[in-house]
């Protein structure tokens, strides 16, 4: 969400960082020791070199919460504030992938199911937010494999898996029209492989002249999103002023601007307002591809308990989807599991349902739920609250659960290429102790930013680490978490490598929700 930080981000608790101290497990006035002594002399020379790098003045008046524990005995061998309520923004997803390993399993897929019943075709979802062009392409082939050549009633758009609610109440208008703010439907579309549901992506390249109109194309190819083209070719050589816009709570995308003739070609995300009819539209045309005819109209509703399934796809299984979900920290993903989760626990696909859920499971892997609060399952909103502290006992924790490999697996890796490797973190900590070493949670909002996962120090032991920070003037100072992370991973010796780290801008989002949102 974009907005500059103030009273919301304030309400969790500004402090001067000079006025708090570290708080070191067994900490003692001896020198630092190096990374190989023992625990008490470890954790004095950690706080000494922690609270070197969170002097950084970019923190001057934020609220600032770190938490380091042994994950194996719970020793805490750092810790400042960690008991602060703060906005986690994407580290949410934390939570959220915990509780949907625990209640749905790893096991756990979705279904897209297409049905006939007195001459209608019904096609329903249950929130497969992997479904693209292909999958669609896949059922259509299937349905004509069945011998159906034409369809003499309504295709049939069926969603109700889920309720009609399609985001979260305080996400920030602004952002609905990105495709991190997209609609969580129980029938929807992907456009790419990153799983960007609800949204379409717009091509644009210039025309084969000056003042000739900008050429805009659609992926997948739908008639669901309307285009209003008003874009031009500009001169060789101009500036680029595109502008890709749609406005609340309409189907139109509307493109302005220019683009220079023979610039390069460049594409964005944008959400799409009716999910389940995009689908829906997605599905007819492939159908059509297949010489399946729908003579009526395409409209949402119900599927008859007793039609006659003709086709389904079932999406990977939870454990698999994790990667995307949290490498590249999916919103619609998030809010899709806790919908998800509702429909499991009480039989409706509700946020009402689901957010209750997720804070039991969470209070079950032991995290202290009082001082939580969830308002949607990404991260995005505003109204989410967590601490250190319980971020480290959920990463503790989760350890000894059965789903805890596919848990890890999913986490983005510091250092390692590869968008379903390194995910948000592919970019950062690339030649250090903490590369391909660090497995952790990032996240961004305006005023926010969170790093937290697992580090495995110099002597072997696997480290539990939570970092929060709200509040801070200028752009996300995601070398402050990365100098931290090193710092664990590298012991003593790392000292040399931190004045290596310079600082970063790290934006107002997630690196994931950048590359569709801009031209």
């Amino acid at each position: 969400m974009i907005k500059n930080a103030g009273a919301a981000v304030l309400l969790a608790g500004g402090m001067a960082l000079g006025c708090a101290a570290a708080v070191p497990a067994h900490a003692s006035a001896a020198a630092p020791a190096e990374h190989a002594a023992g625990p008490a002399e470890y954790a004095a020379g950690l706080a000494e070199d922690l609270d070197a790098i969170l002097r950084d003045d970019r923190l001057r008046g934020a609220a600032v919460g770190v938490v380091v524990r042994d994950a194996e005995t719970g020793e805490t061998l750092y810790g400042r504030r960690g008991g602060r309520r703060l906005l986690p923004a994407s580290n949410n997803k934390l939570q959220t992938a915990a509780a949907a390993f625990g209640l749905l399993g790893p096991g756990y897929r979705f279904r897209t199911t297409v049905s006939v019943k007195g001459g209608d075709l019904y096609l329903k979802g249950t929130g497969d937010t992997t479904m693209r062009a292909a999958e669609y392409d896949a059922l259509a082939a299937a349905v004509a494999a069945q011998g159906v050549t034409r369809v003499e009633g309504d295709l049939v758009a069926d969603d109700t898996w889920f309720d009609a609610r399609r985001t979260p109440a305080d996400w920030e208008p602004a952002d609905l029209q990105y495709a991190y703010a997209a609609q969580t439907s129980a029938l929807t579309v992907s456009p790419n492989d990153d799983f960007d549901a609800g949204s379409v992506e717009i091509s644009l390249a210039p025309g084969a002249r000056r003042g000739r109109p900008v050429r805009v194309g659609l992926t997948p190819d739908t008639d669901a999103v309307k285009i209003d083209n008003r874009a031009v070719t500009g001169a060789p050589g101009s500036a680029s002023t595109l502008r890709v816009d749609r406005r609340g709570g309409s189907g139109t995308i509307v493109v302005t601007g220019s683009h220079p003739a023979g610039g390069p070609r460049t594409s964005v995300l944008r959400s799409v307002e009716e999910p389940s009819l995009y689908a829906a539209d997605v599905f007819r045309k492939a159908l059509r591809a297949h010489g399946v005819q729908v003579a009526g109209a395409t409209e949402r509703g119900r599927t008859p308990p007793d039609a006659r399934t003709v086709a389904t796809r079932d999406s990977m299984p939870l454990s698999e989807l994790a990667k995307p979900f949290l490498k590249l920290s999916n919103n619609v993903m998030a809010e899709t599991l806790v919908k998800a989760i509702g429909r499991e626990v009480r039989g409706e696909g509700t946020w009402e349902a689901g957010l209750p859920a997720v804070t039991a499971e969470l209070r079950r892997l032991g995290v202290d739920t009082s001082r939580i609060a969830m308002t949607d399952g990404s991260g995005l909103s505003r109204g989410n609250r967590t601490t250190p502290a319980q971020l480290a006992a959920l990463l503790r924790n989760a350890r000894r659960q059965p789903w805890f490999a596919a848990w890890h697996d999913a986490l983005p890796v510091a250092g390692r290429p590869g968008p379903l490797t390194g995910g948000t973190l592919a970019g950062r900590m690339r030649g250090t102790a903490a590369a391909g070493n660090v497995h952790a949670k990032t996240g961004t909002l305006t005023g926010v930013t969170a790093l937290s996962g697992y580090v495995r120090a110099p002597d072997g032991r696997t480290l539990v680490f939570s970092s929060v920070v709200n509040g801070y003037s200028g752009a996300a100072p995601k070398d402050v978490e990365d100098r931290i992370a090193v710092r664990l991973a590298g012991g003593g010796a790392a000292r040399t490598a931190l004045r290596s780290l310079a600082p970063a801008d790290g934006g107002d989002l997630e690196p994931s929700w950048v590359a569709g949102r801009l031209p």
